[in-house]
């Protein structure tokens, strides 16, 4: 099975449209809701209505099928770095669908960083354990609609973007952590199985 590297093109076309709440998240990481217990607002709101997770995860293989072809696509630690820079800088902030399909108003990325330090960042703090190079978003919800239907319900679990990209074939440079070798080991030992039927 072919493993793509997306990375920005360059074109006018290029990089992160839109942030989408989404049910089942390729990257595989759920964002967590904050409320009102991390910091107390009066009595004039009761909840932060703040979404924090992981927007993209470096050399994560996700699985992709079309028509024709079944595939993984991976995004380089560079790739994210300027994939999210370029979001901000193009004003994309408010940009918010859900399940790709729908646009959504009133969803905004109030806080982009990437992480540094596998102890000490923020995402430890909230008990999310992503690798070094992630872009991670906190989200805030000023849709009453879309956090009482699909945010408090559970409906969505966690982030998914859309956006342009370029491909280039070929296998992720930096190390790899332990579920990602047992996936490439079993990729490696499928190839193999398949070239000696042929």
């Amino acid at each position: 099975m072919k493993i793509i590297e997306l990375i920005l093109g360059d074109g006018v076309f290029s990089g992160i449209e839109a942030i989408s709440l989404v049910e089942s998240p390729a990257i595989e990481e759920d964002f967590i809701a904050l409320k009102s217990q991390e910091v107390k607002l009066a009595e004039v709101s009761s909840e932060k209505r703040i979404l924090m997770g992981a927007l993209l995860v470096p050399n994560k293989p996700i699985y992709r099928k079309n028509a024709e072809d079944e595939y993984y696509i991976y995004f380089s630690k560079n790739t994210i770095e300027k994939a999210s820079q370029l979001y901000l800088m193009n004003g994309k902030q408010n940009n918010a669908t859900l399940e790709h399909q729908h646009t959504l108003n009133g969803l905004t990325l109030v806080e982009s960083w990437l992480v540094e330090d596998e102890v000490h960042d923020k995402s430890r703090k909230y008990g999310l354990n992503v690798p070094v190079g992630t872009w991670m978003g906190a989200v805030k919800v000023n849709s009453e609609e879309v956090w009482e239907e699909f945010v408090k319900t559970g409906k969505v679990k966690g982030f998914s973007i859309e956006g342009y990209f370029a491909d280039k074939a070929e296998r992720p440079k930096e190390p790899m952590n332990d579920m990602e070798q047992k996936a490439d080991a079993v990729l490696s030992k499928i190839k193999k199985l398949l070239n000696e039927k042929i």
